[in-house]
């Protein structure tokens, strides 16, 4: 029997479904044709990322942000870094909270920029203040690892 994973298209939130040994055969979305993977992290708005987080069959790392944050701002290319080292082992979401606010509510963001890591829909662990990518990188792996 084969295993199958969902993910949303970060282009028109299609949520797909696939055997799972396709992921890295770069899958594009059943819908709108796109890849599901494009390297950069997906920006979302508030029911997008909810979707996101709820239909993802890999873990999902969330950034709140916002454009007037000196910290968020200097930390974007090292996130965007990331994305392209983490290829379709994880999902990265931007959140903008200036324009998205429900979701700052919604998810209880205190400061920003905020990190949010999901695992099947639900949250493993959350850390605020802007790093490096080699202490992100390090975060990541520690938290799936100990939260597996």
């Amino acid at each position: 029997m084969t295993t199958k994973i969902r993910l949303v298209c970060g282009e028109c939130n299609t949520v797909n479904q696939f055997p799972v040994e396709r992921l890295d055969d770069q899958p594009i979305c059943a819908e709108c044709k796109q890849p599901l993977f494009s390297g950069a992290p997906i920006s979302v708005n508030t029911d997008n990322l909810i979707r996101h987080i709820k239909h993802s069959g890999i873990p999902v790392l969330v950034d709140f942000w916002a454009p007037w944050c000196g910290p968020c701002v200097s930390f974007a290319p090292v996130f965007n870094e990331f994305a392209q080292r983490v290829g379709n082992q994880l999902r990265l979401l931007k959140v903008d909270t200036e324009a998205n606010q429900q979701a700052s509510i919604d998810f209880n963001i205190r400061s920003i920029p905020t990190l949010a890591l999901y695992r099947d829909g639900q949250e493993i662990t959350r850390m605020s203040g802007a790093m490096g990518l080699p202490q992100l990188q390090q975060w990541v792996i520690q938290q799936l690892t100990e939260n597996s």
